[in-house]
């Protein structure tokens, strides 16, 4: 196990006196979190990517393409999984609005690209998105540089996106002042964020179920920024300048965290055992 205290240990352990953490709600409409890309293919991975956190930072900051994010590239990061939502694919059609046939994606010797051959007036492109999803994003790092990125979300100097720029996020995005913590004790207590249908339908299979569960507390997959983690990710940034792109791994942890809902322990009484329901219900399993 890592014997660092800020990106691993007990969900009690307090982090750095000289280090705290900014907690993001990431949700919107729409997202989109690629760590890969082609012209006619942008998938989404099913999380927010540490290269697009720090891209939301560095525009809440106002940094210009191409400035040095080395600060923010070590900042420790942690996602929570509030509400996972679904893949939406969006179908496309390019064309050029001259009526010329479309270049294709090899360059010559002078860096100019190759007519498509046989000609091609119609390129189709597929863009995949998270639709109605839910994460909470912890960032952790020197307490000063925190405490300025949480200033710069609240009066961000470019516009702030979900990975993609058509990506509008919804309100609040900050939530609260920043945190003293680890990333997992501050991730850990922060009560459930997903929206109204997500909360009543959980409650719902809670008293539903042939074997009730309380609903005060819920588990929530999460992964964390760790040296020693079993997996690992190519999505930190080494620079977002047009033509200097680059990123380089991180090691990562995936776990689960037992959070508060904010879900009162219901009044109505637990369903019936089958047996005095009138036996089998089909429905059952479906959580109605």
């Amino acid at each position: 196990m890592p014997t660092d205290p800020t990106t691993s240990g007990d969900a009690g352990e307090p982090g750095p006196a000289h280090e705290a953490v900014l907690l993001l709600r990431l949700a919107g409409p729409l997202q989109s979190w690629g760590d890969r890309s082609a012209f006619n293919r942008r998938e989404t991975r099913p999380q927010p990517t540490k290269s697009g956190v720090i891209g939301l930072l560095a525009a809440a900051v106002g940094q210009p393409r191409e400035a040095d994010i080395t600060h923010l590239a070590g900042l420790r990061l942690g996602v929570r999984v509030d509400q996972p939502g679904t893949l939406l694919r969006d179908y496309h059609t390019v064309s050029d609005y001259r009526g010329r046939p479309l270049p294709q994606a090899g360059v010559n010797a002078k860096g100019i690209q190759k007519p498509t051959s046989p000609a091609k007036d119609t390129h189709i492109t597929h863009r995949f998105y998270l639709q109605d999803a839910v994460f909470l994003a912890a960032v952790q790092g020197p307490t000063a540089l925190i405490g300025a990125l949480a200033d710069a979300i609240a009066h961000p100097a470019f516009p702030l996106a979900l990975g993609r720029r058509s990506c509008v996020p919804t309100q609040p995005i900050a939530l609260g002042t920043v945190r003293d913590g680890t990333l997992e004790s501050v991730l850990a207590a922060e009560p459930w964020h997903a929206g109204p249908a997500a909360k009543d339908a959980f409650a719902r299979r809670g008293e539903r179920s042939t074997t009730p569960f309380p609903v005060e507390r819920v588990d929530l997959a999460a992964t964390f920024d760790d040296p020693s983690g079993d997996d690992a990710l190519q999505d930190v940034p080494l620079s977002f300048a047009p033509r200097q792109r680059g990123f380089t791994t991180r090691r990562v942890r995936h776990t689960w965290l037992n959070v508060p809902t904010g879900l009162a322990p219901s009044a109505r009484p637990a369903a019936p055992p089958p047996a005095e329901a009138g036996g089998h219900d089909p429905f059952a399993l479906l959580g109605w």
